[in-house]
């Protein structure tokens, strides 16, 4: 009656894309660390976040364990090839969130644990960049086996790629900012949100037209007729998004360039998708052949009915309860 591998991979691409929205804007308060120039600023920055970073990091255990579990085939295929960034990215988010906690208790030693935080924040995001861009240039497939070699992930599109999130994330972060504080430090956040924001605008675009360049596939996907009626509206919202972005930064509509974006990266997801449908392995393996048995989905299916709203429900209170301006001396530790 349902199309079950279907469904999971929407449930998988959704978990993944919270997660980089949500812990996206903290990361990039990492990124951003070292242009705030005094500890008050830091401390403030870092309170913006605290009742919440942890539970962002959620959403990824739901996209990498779900992804496993439904999966299994994809799993097996892309995580050899994506080893080393993997590895990177979670040694990256631990060293984060190890000092995160430190810096508050290890006051004598508090200038490396900010050089932990910001190190950890962009290891960790640009580790994600390099297997986006990995993952996107597809990996070498034999049968139901990776045959592609340990550093294959490396390349110039994956490294372009790095940089672009990192950059991206530094604008969730500075928005997050400029909702979240007021002052001088609110006032620097508009300045890094218009410099990250044009960063992030010319990589969307830059990687755009290098992705078209890597199948030829990719051109007829996005320009063949009549599919070009309908996928020219992402370029368009995006175009109009990073408008927005700008025209709502610096004229008290606080939360307005948060939401802008967050509305660039779903716009940039929704053009991935495009790009990649339906392959879950790109242009080697389709949803449905990487999918585990229909029994086996739907068992899963019913727990996550349970769970996720759960999630969701608890995400949103937090959030909720945590509301509002933060100022200078405030905080939650």
């Amino acid at each position: 009656m349902f199309d079950l591998p279907l469904i999971w991979s929407f449930l998988i691409a959704t978990a993944i894309l919270i997660y980089v929205i949500l812990d996206g804007f903290d990361l990039g308060i990492g990124i951003l660390f070292p242009f705030l120039e005094t500890d008050e600023d830091r401390d403030t920055a870092i309170n913006t976040v605290a009742p919440v970073w942890d539970g962002n990091e959620t959403w990824l255990i739901l996209g990498g364990g779900g992804l496993f579990a439904t999966f299994p085939l994809a799993y097996s295929l892309l995580m050899p090839a994506l080893y080393v960034p993997i590895l990177a990215m979670l040694f990256g988010l631990i060293f984060r969130g190890v000092a995160f906690e430190f810096r508050w208790r290890d006051e004598k030693h508090r200038p490396f644990w900010d050089f932990a935080f910001t190190a950890g924040s962009m290891v960790a995001a640009f580790c994600q960049g390099i297997a986006l861009g990995a993952f996107i240039q597809g990996v070498e497939v034999d049968g139901r086996t990776y045959a592609g070699g340990w550093w294959d992930w490396l390349t110039p599109f994956s490294l372009i790629t790095g940089i672009a999130v990192v950059i991206g994330y530094a604008l969730l972060g500075a928005t997050w900012l400029v909702m979240k504080t007021e002052g001088r430090l609110g006032e620097k956040a508009v300045r890094y949100a218009r410099v990250t924001g044009i960063g992030t605008v010319l990589f969307i675009a830059l990687i755009s037209l290098a992705t078209l360049s890597l199948d030829p596939r990719f051109v007829g996907i996005w320009f063949s007729t009549p599919a070009v009626f309908y996928t020219a509206l992402v370029p368009f919202a995006v175009a109009v998004t990073a408008f927005y972005l700008w025209r709502s930064l610096g004229r008290q509509m606080d939360h307005k360039p948060f939401l802008a974006a967050i509305a660039l990266f779903v716009f940039s997801f929704i053009g991935l998708g495009i790009s990649l449908f339906p392959y879950i392995v790109p242009l080697e393996v389709t949803i449905w052949e990487a999918a585990a048995p229909d029994s086996s989905l739907g068992f899963l299916l019913v727990g996550t009915a349970v769970l996720l709203p759960l999630i969701l429900g608890y995400t949103g209170y937090a959030y909720y309860v945590f509301r509002g301006k933060i100022k200078a001396g405030e905080g939650y530790h």
